[in-house]
């Protein structure tokens, strides 16, 4: 997986992904601890995203509107 200039390893099994991304959005949901952070909720989604149809959808639908809010921002 790819993010920006980062790429990440991810494990080859999809049972490993999916157990990854859970892990890291149980993880970010807890990130008021000391070691985790709420950053891992989105990693989480993107690690779910290679394998789950409908969090694929879901994170597709972010990023468009992510990109709509950014181009508007320009343009003001």
């Amino acid at each position: 997986m790819k993010l920006g200039n980062w790429t990440l390893r991810l494990p080859r099994a999809r049972w490993a992904r999916i157990g990854l991304g859970v892990g890291l959005i149980i993880g970010g949901v807890l990130g008021f601890l000391p070691v985790l952070g709420f950053w891992m909720i989105p990693v989480g989604v993107l690690v779910l995203s290679q394998d789950i149809a409908s969090v694929r959808r879901f994170r597709r639908k972010v990023e468009l509107w992510w990109a709509r809010r950014r181009r508007a921002r320009r343009e003001i």
